[in-house]
């Protein structure tokens, strides 16, 4: 049986879905699938080959039920219509009920078998009184879902700094650790302003090229190393990761640039590098 990875649900959840009958699709073809939530408009992204699901780290697994029809089509866009009544539904009763959270967004299954409301909290939540006015109100299932702040913006955010659509909402499917070292490294700038994304952290494209830069950098000479060139001695100052150059302070006392390359060996590296 064919398998392919499809995108669906507020939270562009990845799975492996199988098919019946021999039917193929293209990527970007809309359907509907059957995840472990129950029936859910998707997308699909590719064929599921050794090669495509490789990176993939659990992923759901489901069953593509059919291309979306106009019938279909026409009910995503009354659901994705009647998302903002049941916002301000569910945060009447948040309200009224006092509760210590933020209502983030819901999201109605296709096939309505559940509503998915997604909230912020910064302690534990007692919600039996809300999910059971919701339930009454709604006539379905009412599942709740606990988010953190990049999960937040992976739902509502549009456009980072650079000008493209958010990391988060297009092509990431889990969110990569990110830290200040990553942000050193490769010499960004270390303004809070300027290195998080619109959810406040650190933002995820950090990760990407980072392991490019510690690879590079395992292989040139250390900050304070003793190095021997063609012009002589000197000592190294600063790593010029990406065009593989060292900023050197030769024996005279001048500083210059030169390629990693030049250097014939290493007297000496700093100290507690060995």
């Amino acid at each position: 049986m064919s398998r392919y990875v499809v995108r669906y649900g507020m939270m562009r959840n990845i799975g492996l879905m199988g098919v019946r009958g021999g039917e193929s699709y293209r990527r970007g073809v809309e359907v509907i699938v059957r995840s472990n939530r129950g029936l859910e408009s998707g997308q699909v992204l590719c064929e599921a080959t050794d090669e495509s699901t490789e990176h993939l780290d659990h992923a759901a697994s489901g069953q593509i039920v059919r291309r979306l029809n106009g019938d279909d089509a026409d009910k995503v866009v009354r659901l994705e219509e009647s998302r903002q009544m049941k916002i301000e539904t569910c945060q009447k009763h948040v309200d009224a009920l006092n509760l210590d959270m933020k209502l983030v967004d819901v999201e109605p299954l296709f096939g309505g078998e559940r509503l998915v409301v997604y909230y912020l909290a910064d302690e534990r939540v007692d919600f039996r009184e809300l999910v059971k006015k919701l339930a009454a109100e709604f006539q379905t299932r009412i599942e709740m879902k606990q988010i953190g702040v990049r999960d937040e913006a992976k739902m509502l955010a549009d456009y980072g700094d650079c000008g493209k659509p958010v990391c988060c909402n297009t092509h990431l499917s889990t969110m990569p650790p990110v830290s200040m070292k990553m942000a050193k490294l490769q010499k960004a700038t270390l303004d809070p302003n300027k290195i998080s994304g619109r959810c406040g952290r650190l933002k995820c494209c950090l990760r990407y090229e980072f392991d490019t830069y510690e690879e590079i950098e395992k292989q040139l000479p250390k900050v304070g190393a003793q190095v021997v060139t063609r012009q002589g001695k000197g000592k190294v100052l600063n790593q010029h990761i990406l065009s593989e150059q060292l900023l050197l302070e030769t024996e005279d006392h001048r500083r210059v640039l030169i390629p990693a390359s030049e250097v014939l060996s290493v007297i000496k590296n700093k100290k507690g590098d060995g």
